[in-house]
């Protein structure tokens, strides 16, 4: 079999036999097997009408779950009925165009791991939404965007519309909430090469739309269990809170110094982001790189050393945004704060990329 086509349907019994024509006439023309599974949680007689169309073409077939768990969870069902090499999702609800499908499959024959096509490449449109949809969809994908590594280079990546070859899942554990399969796969799979394709997002014709205030509280559950099951995503906000911490000693240090003990402003600033320095290393290697490197003291003092080094140039980083925030004449406390910014992004880099990447 070359090609599994999954479609999840919740109540959309006039929609059904449209999507099964519209694929098989997409098709026709190419010579490639295919088969067609509707994973099905409707509660209208949408299973009468996927029992009909299965009844009268060996290539569809279909799932009634009685107690629908939601939209993600069925794909992953449709995955494991799957036959074929290659993978598409796509709603039953005419929103996703049948005509893109020999292109999905091409560049999936050409190499890309995963094809998605994409509202938001040249000659791509996102024209079937109203303004509060589109309001909608661009926060989601930004919140996704900047909480998820991976999710970054998708300009599309709360699809709904996706073709993968099967081994991208195939040691992958897929567990969503809600409806957003596609981060789940971009963020648990294997692969290597993304393809994007343009498309037209259209306004549905039929059936009951997937959006609600619980599906979009299900999509922050699944960004933040995505956050907790990807170690590189989790370890930048395991870091950024042992920064605050550091913060706050930074600064309280700093503030004693300067106010207190009346020091220099450079040596106060120097000081304290020393003494926070070493408050972040004893966290961030009992907590945020825990069990990548080797134990014992001589191991987590050759660490030390190199996260002193990365961190000298931090508070270099530091000092130096300081001293010109006090030319400009600026509030020193915020230069001092800017300067703790900088430098929290160049250890980040540094330490994830050295520190404790070599400490094997």
């Amino acid at each position: 079999m070359d090609l599994s086509i999954i479609i999840p349907t919740f109540n959309e019994r006039e929609n059904v036999r449209f999507i099964s024509q519209r694929i098989k006439t997409a098709l026709g023309h190419l010579a490639i097997s295919y088969e067609i599974w509707f994973i099905d949680d409707s509660k209208d007689d949408t299973p009468e009408v996927l029992k009909q169309l299965s009844e009268a073409d060996p290539c569809i077939h279909y799932v009634h779950r009685d107690k629908g768990r939601g939209l993600g969870t069925a794909v992953v069902e449709g995955f494991s009925k799957a036959n074929g090499q290659y993978l598409i999702v796509m709603d039953a609800d005419l929103q996703h165009p049948p005509e893109l499908l020999p292109s999905m499959i091409e560049k999936l024959k050409q190499g890309s791991e995963i094809v998605i096509p994409s509202r938001f490449v040249q000659g791509g449109s996102d024209g079937g939404l109203n303004a509060f949809r589109k309001l909608v969809s661009w926060t989601a994908r930004m919140i996704g965007q900047i909480a998820l590594k991976r999710l970054r280079p998708i300009s599309d990546c709360t699809g709904g519309y996706f073709g993968i070859d099967k081994k991208v899942i195939e040691q992958a554990k897929l567990d969503p909430i809600g409806w957003k399969i596609l981060m789940e796969v971009l963020v648990k799979g294997r692969y290597s090469k993304v393809a994007e394709i343009p498309y037209e997002f259209v306004d549905r014709n039929a059936g009951e739309s997937k959006m609600s205030l619980k599906e979009q509280w299900n999509y922050l559950k699944h960004i933040g269990k995505l956050v907790l099951n990807s170690p590189e995503d989790r370890r930048f906000y395991l870091f950024c809170a042992v920064g605050i911490t550091g913060v706050v000693v930074n600064l309280l240090v700093f503030a004693l110094f300067f106010y207190g003990l009346k020091f220099d402003p450079i040596i106060s600033s120097i000081s304290s982001s020393f003494i926070a320095m070493q408050n972040n290393f004893i966290w961030n290697d009992l907590v945020t790189w825990r069990g990548h490197g080797a134990t014992g003291k001589r191991y987590q003092l050759k660490r030390f050393v190199q996260f002193v080094s990365v961190s000298l140039v931090g508070i270099g980083l530091t000092a130096l945004t300081l001293k010109i925030f006090l030319v400009l004449g600026w509030h020193e406390l915020l230069g001092q704060f800017s300067g703790i910014a900088i430098a929290t992004f160049w250890n980040y880099f540094a330490n994830s990329r050295w520190t404790w990447r070599s400490a094997k």
